[in-house]
Protein backbone atom coordinates (compact mmCIF):
# COMPACT_ATOMS: atom_id res chain seq x y z
CA UNK A 1 0.00 0.00 0.00
CA UNK A 2 1.13 3.28 -0.73
CA UNK A 3 1.97 5.69 2.21
CA UNK A 4 -0.26 8.66 2.95
CA UNK A 5 0.87 11.97 3.78
CA UNK A 6 -1.92 13.77 6.55
CA UNK A 7 -0.95 17.46 6.99
CA UNK A 8 -2.87 20.73 7.52
CA UNK A 9 -4.89 21.94 4.51
CA UNK A 10 -3.59 25.28 2.93
CA UNK A 11 -5.61 27.31 0.86
CA UNK A 12 -4.20 26.11 -2.37
CA UNK A 13 -5.78 22.33 -1.58
CA UNK A 14 -9.39 23.97 -1.91
CA UNK A 15 -9.92 23.86 -5.35
CA UNK A 16 -8.52 20.74 -5.34
CA UNK A 17 -10.46 19.12 -2.57
CA UNK A 18 -14.37 20.87 -4.11
CA UNK A 19 -13.51 18.62 -7.58
CA UNK A 20 -13.36 14.92 -5.55
CA UNK A 21 -16.62 12.69 -6.12
CA UNK A 22 -18.32 13.57 -2.60
CA UNK A 23 -20.87 10.70 -3.40
CA UNK A 24 -21.24 7.51 -1.93
CA UNK A 25 -22.89 5.01 -3.40
CA UNK A 26 -24.36 1.96 -0.87
CA UNK A 27 -26.75 -0.99 -1.16
CA UNK A 28 -27.63 -1.03 2.60
CA UNK A 29 -29.02 1.92 4.48
CA UNK A 30 -29.98 2.61 8.25
CA UNK A 31 -34.00 2.40 8.72
CA UNK A 32 -35.26 3.67 11.96
CA UNK A 33 -38.13 2.43 13.60
CA UNK A 34 -39.92 4.19 16.24
CA UNK A 35 -41.81 1.96 19.12
CA UNK A 36 -44.30 3.52 21.12
CA UNK A 37 -45.26 0.76 23.92
CA UNK A 38 -46.70 1.51 28.08
CA UNK A 39 -45.62 5.51 27.39
CA UNK A 40 -41.74 3.76 26.74
CA UNK A 41 -40.45 5.12 23.27
CA UNK A 42 -37.93 3.05 21.72
CA UNK A 43 -35.78 4.26 18.57
CA UNK A 44 -34.01 1.32 16.84
CA UNK A 45 -32.04 1.32 13.86
CA UNK A 46 -32.39 -2.04 11.08
CA UNK A 47 -29.70 -2.22 8.88
CA UNK A 48 -31.67 -2.75 5.18
CA UNK A 49 -31.00 -4.28 1.61
CA UNK A 50 -31.95 -1.75 -0.44
CA UNK A 51 -33.14 -3.56 -3.76
CA UNK A 52 -30.96 -1.55 -5.82
CA UNK A 53 -28.12 0.35 -4.91
CA UNK A 54 -28.28 4.26 -3.99
CA UNK A 55 -26.29 6.96 -5.25
CA UNK A 56 -25.73 9.60 -1.89
CA UNK A 57 -24.80 12.80 -3.18
CA UNK A 58 -22.68 14.59 -0.63
CA UNK A 59 -25.15 16.53 1.83
CA UNK A 60 -23.39 19.92 2.24
CA UNK A 61 -23.09 22.89 -0.54
CA UNK A 62 -19.20 22.75 -1.74
CA UNK A 63 -18.90 25.89 -2.74
CA UNK A 64 -18.92 27.44 0.63
CA UNK A 65 -15.34 25.39 1.44
CA UNK A 66 -13.67 27.90 -0.27
CA UNK A 67 -15.02 30.55 2.08
CA UNK A 68 -14.92 28.54 5.71
CA UNK A 69 -11.50 26.67 5.17
CA UNK A 70 -10.31 28.93 8.07
CA UNK A 71 -13.07 28.63 10.49
CA UNK A 72 -12.63 24.77 11.60
CA UNK A 73 -10.73 23.49 14.41
CA UNK A 74 -9.00 21.43 12.57
CA UNK A 75 -8.60 20.75 8.47
CA UNK A 76 -6.78 18.00 7.10
CA UNK A 77 -5.76 16.49 3.75
CA UNK A 78 -4.71 13.37 3.00
CA UNK A 79 -1.85 12.58 0.18
CA UNK A 80 -0.89 10.13 -1.61
CA UNK A 81 2.57 10.49 -3.98
CA UNK A 82 1.57 14.46 -5.16
CA UNK A 83 -2.49 13.73 -5.50
CA UNK A 84 -4.52 14.64 -3.03
CA UNK A 85 -6.83 11.84 -2.23
CA UNK A 86 -9.11 12.84 0.97
CA UNK A 87 -9.97 14.99 3.90
CA UNK A 88 -11.31 16.19 7.39
CA UNK A 89 -12.84 18.70 8.98
CA UNK A 90 -13.07 18.63 13.20
CA UNK A 91 -14.97 21.13 15.01
CA UNK A 92 -13.65 21.33 18.59
CA UNK A 93 -15.99 22.02 21.58
CA UNK A 94 -13.66 22.94 24.24
CA UNK A 95 -15.78 23.26 27.04
CA UNK A 96 -16.61 19.63 26.78
CA UNK A 97 -13.49 18.57 25.75
CA UNK A 98 -14.82 17.12 22.35
CA UNK A 99 -13.65 17.11 18.23
CA UNK A 100 -16.98 16.54 16.20
CA UNK A 101 -15.50 15.02 12.60
CA UNK A 102 -18.33 16.88 10.96
CA UNK A 103 -16.47 16.06 7.31
CA UNK A 104 -14.98 13.25 6.03
CA UNK A 105 -14.21 12.74 2.31
CA UNK A 106 -12.05 10.70 0.04
CA UNK A 107 -12.07 10.78 -3.45
CA UNK A 108 -13.81 8.00 -5.17
CA UNK A 109 -10.55 6.79 -7.05
CA UNK A 110 -8.65 6.35 -3.62
CA UNK A 111 -11.44 4.54 -1.88
CA UNK A 112 -10.73 1.42 0.38
CA UNK A 113 -6.94 2.19 1.01
CA UNK A 114 -7.24 2.85 4.41
CA UNK A 115 -7.23 6.94 3.71
CA UNK A 116 -10.60 7.67 5.89
CA UNK A 117 -9.03 5.72 8.75
CA UNK A 118 -6.08 7.25 8.69
CA UNK A 119 -7.68 10.97 8.69
CA UNK A 120 -9.84 9.02 11.72
CA UNK A 121 -6.54 7.97 13.45
CA UNK A 122 -4.25 11.17 12.85
CA UNK A 123 -7.27 13.48 14.19
CA UNK A 124 -7.59 11.11 17.60
CA UNK A 125 -3.60 11.53 18.06
CA UNK A 126 -4.31 15.71 18.04
CA UNK A 127 -7.14 15.79 19.59
CA UNK A 128 -4.97 13.49 22.40
CA UNK A 129 -2.43 16.11 22.50
CA UNK A 130 -4.58 18.80 22.98
CA UNK A 131 -6.19 17.07 26.06
CA UNK A 132 -9.13 16.41 24.00
CA UNK A 133 -11.02 13.57 25.59
CA UNK A 134 -13.86 12.52 23.05
CA UNK A 135 -13.78 11.92 19.22
CA UNK A 136 -17.41 12.32 17.46
CA UNK A 137 -18.50 10.57 13.80
CA UNK A 138 -21.33 12.32 12.19
CA UNK A 139 -22.30 10.17 9.49
CA UNK A 140 -25.77 10.25 7.24
CA UNK A 141 -27.70 6.92 8.04
CA UNK A 142 -27.63 5.94 4.10
CA UNK A 143 -23.71 6.15 4.16
CA UNK A 144 -23.38 2.52 4.91
CA UNK A 145 -19.87 2.87 4.23
CA UNK A 146 -19.53 5.62 6.91
CA UNK A 147 -21.07 3.40 9.73
CA UNK A 148 -18.80 0.54 8.54
CA UNK A 149 -15.54 2.64 9.22
CA UNK A 150 -16.92 4.13 12.31
CA UNK A 151 -17.71 0.30 13.57
CA UNK A 152 -14.36 -0.93 12.39
CA UNK A 153 -12.53 2.08 14.53
CA UNK A 154 -14.55 1.14 17.64
CA UNK A 155 -16.67 3.89 17.69
CA UNK A 156 -19.91 3.53 20.00
CA UNK A 157 -23.30 4.88 18.73
CA UNK A 158 -24.39 7.25 20.40
CA UNK A 159 -27.26 9.36 18.68
CA UNK A 160 -29.16 10.89 16.24
CA UNK A 161 -31.02 13.80 15.26
CA UNK A 162 -33.36 13.45 12.58
CA UNK A 163 -33.54 16.31 9.33
CA UNK A 164 -29.72 17.17 10.40
CA UNK A 165 -28.84 18.09 7.26
CA UNK A 166 -30.16 20.29 4.83
CA UNK A 167 -31.69 17.45 2.09
CA UNK A 168 -33.56 16.69 5.48
CA UNK A 169 -31.75 13.31 6.00
CA UNK A 170 -31.07 11.82 9.16
CA UNK A 171 -27.62 12.14 10.94
CA UNK A 172 -26.37 8.87 13.05
CA UNK A 173 -23.35 10.06 15.59
CA UNK A 174 -20.78 8.25 17.29
CA UNK A 175 -18.02 8.78 19.70
CA UNK A 176 -14.97 7.46 20.83
CA UNK A 177 -13.08 7.97 24.41
CA UNK A 178 -9.55 9.04 24.38
CA UNK A 179 -7.07 7.75 26.33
Amino acid sequence: MPAIDIRSAISSDIPHLVRFDHSVETTYVLQMESVVTNGNIDISFKETRLPRSLVLQYPKPLDAMADSWTQHGLFLVARMDVKLVGYLILEISDDIKSGLVTDLVVDSSSRRLGIASGLLISTRNWLKNKGIRRENLVVQAKNHAGISLARKLKMDYCGYLDHYYINRDTAIFFTATLR
